[in-house]
């Protein structure tokens, strides 16, 4: 293809923009606020997300061993443990650790005479909770973890966090299925937008359409100023919403983590890189993708060349 051609084609798609501006700006504002809204419900599903990760990062399987077992076996289990695939981390706990962090949780400084007199008596009340703290890289897998733990030689006793592990598989599956939906819907109704204002744009240019048909124009050299106009339209639609969504981002999670400090510590936000580099190539790909499918769409519905 000639440099003049892709150049009259360019220019073309930008001149049906401005012969159709006032459908052209109602189609890249609409694109814009649906675009908004899925890279906002994006953020805040990719930071619940981030943040029942966190959670499940801190949900352990305890594992305790069989009264009297030998150093050598509780070794042994522990080896088996960490080459399973779901386990991302073991920590030992020792009878005596075990005492620590319960005299410190539940006796307390006013009490620390009290655990240093078993101390010294060398009568540790918890002589027999020595144990493996396991971390999973997926609650979703205790069940099958826990399984094979109590099926272990020398195991006594193993403890899940059912519960908490239920509720953030139920948290994740429910934001999956949100997202799903809330995110076709927003693509329908930009796809739709789109289509309609390519559709415009033929039937104002119907008669010259006729007529470069006429004078031996190629059904391509007809076609793309409107696939152009589309694609144009879907990126301008998806630059500028991102753009602002980048600085609502930044200082909000700024504003809340300053304003609401306890809330920052307990609540731990991706910072705005994190999610623009996953945000920032969807957003753009979307919008090209829309504004293209969306011409292709139109084109074939009403236009005959």
């Amino acid at each position: 293809m000639r440099i003049s051609t892709i150049a009259y084609v360019l220019k073309q798609g930008f001149k049906n923009i401005w012969r159709n501006l006032r459908f052209s700006l109602a189609s890249v504002a609409t694109m814009s606020a649906c675009i908004f809204l899925f890279g906002l419900f994006l953020s805040i599903v990719m930071n619940f997300n981030y943040i029942v990760d966190t959670a499940e990062e801190g949900v352990a399987v305890l594992v305790y061993f069989d009264k009297g077992a030998k150093q050598e076996q509780i070794d042994q289990i522990g080896e088996e443990i960490r080459n399973r695939p779901e386990v991302s981390e073991v920590e030992y706990i020792s009878a005596d650790e075990a005492w620590e962090d319960f005299s410190k949780v539940y006796l307390g400084e006013e009490n620390e005479e009290m655990a240093d007199g078993f101390k010294e008596q060398q009568d540790n009340p918890l002589a027999n909770s020595a144990r493996y703290d396991v971390y999973l890289t997926d609650v979703e897998s205790q069940g099958d973890f826990v399984a094979f733990a109590e099926s272990l030689d020398g195991v006594r006793k193993v403890d899940e966090s059912k519960e908490a592990a239920d509720m953030l598989t139920n948290i994740n599956k429910l934001i999956g299925y949100v997202s799903i939906v809330i995110i076709l819907i927003l693509l329908a109704v930009a796809f739709f937008l789109i289509s309609n204002t390519i559709t415009m744009g033929i039937s104002i240019r119907q008669e010259e359409i006729g007529i470069m048909k006429l004078i031996g124009a190629t059904d391509f050299f007809v076609r793309v100023p409107f696939v152009i106009e589309g694609i144009l339209l879907g990126t301008i639609g998806a630059a500028v919403p991102l753009g602002i969504l980048y600085v609502v981002y930044e200082k909000a999670v700024a504003y809340i983590i300053g304003r609401f400090g306890v809330l920052g510590n307990l609540l731990q936000f991706l910072n705005v890189w994190d999610v623009f580099r996953y945000l920032l190539p969807i957003g753009i790909g979307l919008g090209v993708g829309i504004g293209f499918l969306g011409s292709m769409f139109s084109l074939r519905k009403h236009l005959r060349v």
